[in-house]
């Protein structure tokens, strides 16, 4: 009752030497700048290309568009901090960010499950595909993965944003994440965190399970395909997917799916650089230098 709440943070980020913020600065920008010109290439060649108007190609276009976001809502604001050695963040600033950040998150998850079950039906249903995975249905698919990402993601926040903070004002971390803010509520967070935790749970093993289901179903089929050229063929229209969804789920299980006291901070911030800053740009090379279509019409362009 004695202890006044405070209206800002300072986001610690990476403090070390000059020399080395300097490095990171380049370092990040450079990714940021990548990550952006990789992803909008992407947008522009489904978009422009009729050859790419599939259901598969649909849905990459959505994940291309959520990976821009992704990277704005954090790496802007850690190059200003690197440009202005200003690190300060207003609470509202914070919850807004922690909030578009969340949503993208859960997002991702929703859509790698809606992108694992479209392979699913293409390798294990291919006669029914074309009448199944139709215009609306993937427009709807779409929706549901943003709907569901951005309403699991205000619920989160919600509650966060509810407690009361009072210092120490000082997030171990470069950009607003849940576990180093619930660290610095002076009030109750059990409930806050118990509901995080469960949420957290829902969103990451729901689309799991789907997407572990549907694989086990597409090597099965595969297994069971006469010829090596079909067995091949249909294996290399899923392993791009694949590879990203081993990559996203590994890193967010690690950060997300467990009790937040437990979290080493600087291991933290490693692990959230590898997914929330170097992931979206790996995402846009595999899916090119995995997919034949791709390739072939972005030799064509250039």
């Amino acid at each position: 009752k004695n202890q006044t709440a405070i209206n800002e943070f300072i986001l610690l980020g990476f403090s070390y030497g000059l020399q080395v913020q300097t490095l990171l600065y380049l370092v990040f920008l450079v990714t940021y700048l990548i990550t952006i010109t990789e992803n909008a290439i992407i947008i522009f060649v489904v978009k422009r290309n009729h050859h790419l108007q599939k259901p598969m190609y649909y849905f990459l276009g959505n994940l291309s568009f959520l990976e821009i976001w992704y990277v704005s809502v954090t790496l802007p604001r850690l190059l200003f901090g690197f440009w202005s050695q200003s690190m300060t963040i207003s609470f509202s600033s914070c919850m807004t960010q922690l909030y578009f950040f969340i949503s993208l998150m859960c997002t991702e998850c929703v859509l790698l499950a809606v992108m694992a079950y479209d392979r699913y039906l293409a390798v294990c249903h291919p006669l029914r595909y074309p009448a199944i995975m139709t215009n609306k249905l993937c427009f709807q698919l779409s929706v549901l993965s943003w709907a569901g990402g951005f309403s699991i993601s205000l619920v989160k926040v919600s509650f966060i944003s509810h407690l009361t903070f009072c210092g120490p004002q000082v997030i171990n971390h470069f950009f607003c994440d849940i576990s180093p803010v619930l660290n610095l509520s002076c009030t109750d967070m059990s409930l806050a965190e118990t509901v995080d935790f469960i949420l957290a749970l829902v969103i990451l093993l729901i689309p799991l399970l789907i997407i572990v289901f549907s694989y086990c179903c597409i090597l099965s089929t595969i297994l069971r395909m006469p010829s090596v050229q079909g067995r091949r063929k249909a294996f290399s229209t899923c392993t791009s997917h694949f590879t990203v969804v081993i990559i996203f789920f590994s890193a967010t299980l690690f950060m997300y799916a467990r009790p937040r006291r437990i979290h080493p901070f600087n291991l933290n911030k490693i692990v959230s650089v590898f997914y929330a800053v170097f992931t979206p740009a790996l995402n846009p090379l595999i899916y090119c230098l995995r997919n034949k279509e791709v390739k072939q019409i972005l030799r064509k362009i250039i």
